[in-house]
């Protein structure tokens, strides 16, 4: 894949994060359920922040933290993704180019606010999120560059991308440019409850358009309606070229039309927070793969990049991934 421009593009909403720390009993207060994301409008995204503890304000998305993760890694990356032209537009604008991102996706000048996500952080690790997708919903067919996803190895897709309707059709039509000029195109499915409302749609994505589906334990089982995850693996097989599912501390499982390969987790010393285990995950699985190398060393690179974000607050790597993955898998190509 060196005559590519880009190891991957990736295609998503442009999020800017509010992490705090919180209680069950915040939770209850707020009447929100542990672990899933809920879509909250303007009125109560303000009613929500008035109710929180001091946190961290960071940019963020599903598909932004995969492509700061791929740079971490040393890849050449880019990023499509609609915030307005206000103060935490420029934020986001600021962070992902100075991660060393190409980002050009003009902003807006009027409409809705550049989108936030509330993530709060139980002490189990686990993650609730509230997200307001404000300017994200204005992301249309017109803001996806063509000359960006040609020149991309991989298109990387954000399941939450298919919440808003003109962002699906963005969605789609990057999709029909990827492989139109012989590209690959990457799926993650975000969220269980997000598979739940677009399942019908979903399945026929992974069936017709996506080469590598990238999706964690309850996701699988929600998309082949099963609660048993062997037989969503079975399902999952054929179904696209590859599928990489994670499942927290058990590691990953890597399922291709020739083999299933299981990959262990990688060990982290405390679990501090859970948020953005899955996007960096597929930083390095999808890193890997633009790299020729096989699926298990991919996972494994997945498996790094999950560990060290797990290991510390928030969404992006601390530490520079290319080092950690060279000196934990003896890759020194990396």
């Amino acid at each position: 894949m060196a005559d590519t421009r880009f190891h991957v593009a990736g295609i998503g909403n442009a999020i800017v994060d509010v992490l705090v720390h919180a209680d069950d009993a915040l939770l209850g207060q707020l009447d929100l359920t542990k672990g899933v994301m809920t879509l909250i409008d303007s009125a109560t995204a303000d009613s929500i922040y008035e109710q929180l503890p001091p946190g961290i304000e960071c940019s963020g998305g599903s598909a932004a933290n995969t492509i700061v993760g791929i740079a971490s890694l040393g890849g050449k990356a880019a990023y499509i993704g609609k915030v307005k032209n206000d103060q935490l537009g420029q934020v986001f604008r600021h962070d992902i180019r100075n991660a060393g991102i190409t980002f050009d996706t003009a902003p807006a000048e009027d409409g809705l606010s550049t989108a936030r996500c509330f993530v709060l952080v139980t002490p189990d690790a686990q993650r609730t999120m509230l997200t307001y997708l404000g300017a994200c919903v204005e992301l249309t067919p017109d803001d996806v560059d063509e000359a960006v996803i040609t020149a991309a190895a991989v298109t990387y897709l954000e399941g939450y991308l298919y919440d808003p309707p003109a962002a699906k059709r963005a969605f789609l039509a990057a999709s029909s440019v990827a492989h139109g000029a012989g590209r690959m195109v990457a799926l993650s499915l975000s969220d269980p409850f997000c598979v739940d409302r677009h399942r019908a749609a979903f399945t026929d994505l992974v069936a017709n358009h996506v080469d590598i589906l990238f999706a964690n334990e309850a996701e699988l089982c929600s998309l082949y309606q099963t609660d048993d995850f062997d037989t969503a693996i079975r399902a999952s097989r054929g179904h696209c070229r590859i599928a990489a599912i994670t499942r927290g501390a058990k590691g990953s499982v890597v399922v291709s039309t020739d083999d299933v390969t299981v990959v262990g987790a990688d060990i982290v010393n405390q679990v501090i927070d859970t948020t953005g285990a899955g996007d960096l995950y597929a930083a390095g699985f999808l890193y890997g793969f633009t790299q020729g190398r096989d699926l298990a060393t991919c996972a494994l690179l997945g498996g790094v990049a999950a560990g060290e974000v797990i290991s510390h607050f928030g969404a992006r790597p601390e530490i520079p991934l290319a080092h950690l993955a060279s000196e934990k898998l003896g890759l020194p190509s990396l």
